[in-house]
């Protein structure tokens, strides 16, 4: 397949081969050591590794012009690695190449059977659609919409509409044997409220407690509705709760330090394959309604429009929410949405998606793109590959295209938002993905310089110490975003 990139960059990839045939001077160093992988590393940057006890090799980094395409620094950037969260770049780019960020998803609802005096002669049926954003408040204005209609009573079920998506049931243990953990939450056409719930700690130092509340609310869950309150610091404030967590019960036999404030402690269901019908029954209670049936599966009605049909925010809402706070199973959602969406007729699969984005990136990168290995869109894999060198040209690309200002702005900012608020780098001066895992930390996006101009940086780390990597990726961006490329 042939790669056609715009005029610059093609003037760009000239002037690079232009360099690497000087004898002299330029953005290539002379020492045998850095000979194909360009540039030194910046002082600064190799003794941040060295005092993580993190080896050069370890690191994959590539630095353009963003303007030109010219490349200023380059190390190992052939080397496919796992890039973790930064393959959300991958999901995300190419949801708003192919949909484009006013796109929105739609989830159908029927009303099936007469509707007199506020009852519903039969059932309520929603058809999941792939749409991550169904939380808690947007779930209270779709049923809110149902009241509109008339029906405060169901005399018949709830059912529900699960096979736009044919996935295999999660094991939510699986990845890092925290299955209560949200990002571990599998990926569903409907998806209610990411399956989780927020438990929120608010002290009480009159009542030498601490309440508790929980949002959204469950049929027949039965909480502890409070804690008592310790001294001392606030520490490991989880531990210190012993909680259990069951499907119905969940109990807190510890205490909660007064120093903690108010925090919140978000939660996976522990039983995901029943919580979007306790969600229904609890929230429609809530609401005033009542359900003399049940919630269950199955298809929608043959032959019947949809009685309306409830869109989500943009597609670019959604976007920013997967960057800025690398939204694991909102990745998911999109990745499959994808291939749903390339191929409406049937439900979408992990092959299919996998297919699906690896298709995109060839028609983006060429016959390079063949060496990604695209296992999920989140990043939440072991088995993901790509080089820096290809997440670069990526965004090289996207730096190029219509929808360049979209993905920028879903980026977390340095010391601003996001995932990266706390990083050390110049506050507002850098648009990057983060990527972190147990052996992975990376960042990926754009850097604006003291003068003014954007670079595109790309730097992974694979390593079992890499957790200590942080400073050694801030220093990157300190030494970019100080124009010392052109030095």
């Amino acid at each position: 397949m042939t790669l056609h990139l715009p005029f610059r960059h093609r003037r760009a990839v000239s002037a690079i081969w232009l360099a690497l045939a000087m004898t002299s001077g330029g953005a290539v160093a002379k020492s045998p050591a850095d000979a194909e992988d360009g540039r030194a590393l910046p002082p600064e940057v190799r003794n941040a590794l060295q005092r993580a006890q993190l080896p050069l090799s370890s690191l994959s980094v590539v630095v353009h012009d963003a303007s030109t395409g010219q490349r200023v620094l380059e190390r190992q950037a052939s080397q496919p690695v796992n890039p973790a969260s930064l393959m959300k770049v991958l999901t995300t780019a190419a949801a708003l190449d192919r949909l484009g960020p006013a796109w929105a998803w739609s989830t159908p609802v029927w009303l099936r059977g007469s509707v007199q005096g506020g009852v519903l002669e039969g059932d309520l049926h929603i058809q999941g659609r792939g749409d991550p954003g169904l939380n808690q408040e947007r779930l209270w204005l779709l049923l809110r919409r149902v009241q509109q209609l008339g029906v405060r009573e169901i005399r018949g079920d709830i059912v529900l509409d699960q096979s736009a998506f044919a996935v295999p049931t999660a094991d939510a243990a699986a990845f890092d044997g925290e299955p209560l953990r949200p990002y571990n939450v599998g990926p569903a056409a409907l998806l209610l409220n990411l399956r989780s719930q927020i438990y929120s700690f608010v002290p009480d130092p009159a009542g030498h407690r601490a309440l508790v509340l929980v949002e959204p609310p469950l049929a027949g869950q039965q909480v502890d509705r409070s804690v008592p309150l310790a001294p001392g610091p606030c520490g490991d404030w989880r531990g210190a709760l012993k909680a259990e967590f069951e499907p119905l019960r969940t109990r807190f036999s510890g205490s909660y330090a007064s120093s903690c404030g108010e925090l919140n402690w978000p939660v996976a269901d522990p039983d995901p394959a029943s919580f979007d019908a306790r969600l229904l029954r609890g929230l429609w209670r809530d609401m005033g309604g009542t359900l003399t049936g049940t919630v269950r599966s199955g298809p929608p009605p043959a032959g019947m429009p949809p009685s309306f049909e409830f869109s989500s925010r943009p597609l670019l809402d959604t976007v920013r929410d997967i960057n800025k706070f690398s939204n694991n199973v909102m990745a998911q959602q999109l990745f499959l949405t994808l291939a749903l969406q390339a191929a409406p007729g049937a439900p979408a699969t992990m092959d299919s998606a996998r297919e699906n984005l690896r298709t995109w990136l060839q028609s983006r990168l060429g016959d390079e793109a063949a060496d990604i290995v695209v296992d999920n869109g989140s990043g939440l894999s072991r088995e993901n590959r790509i080089s820096a060198r290809l997440l670069a040209q990526l965004l090289l690309q996207s730096y190029d295209s219509p929808v360049m200002s979209e993905l920028m702005s879903s980026l977390p900012i340095s010391g601003v938002d996001g995932t990266l608020r706390r990083s050390r780098a110049t506050p507002g001066r850098a648009h990057m993905k983060t990527g972190s895992l147990r052996d992975v930390a990376g960042v990926a996006g754009y850097v604006l310089s003291n003068s003014g101009r954007r670079y595109v940086l790309v730097a992974i780390v694979n390593h079992a110490q890499a957790g200590g990597a942080r400073p050694a990726l801030d220093a990157l961006v300190q030494w970019t975003l100080r124009d010392a490329p052109l030095r």
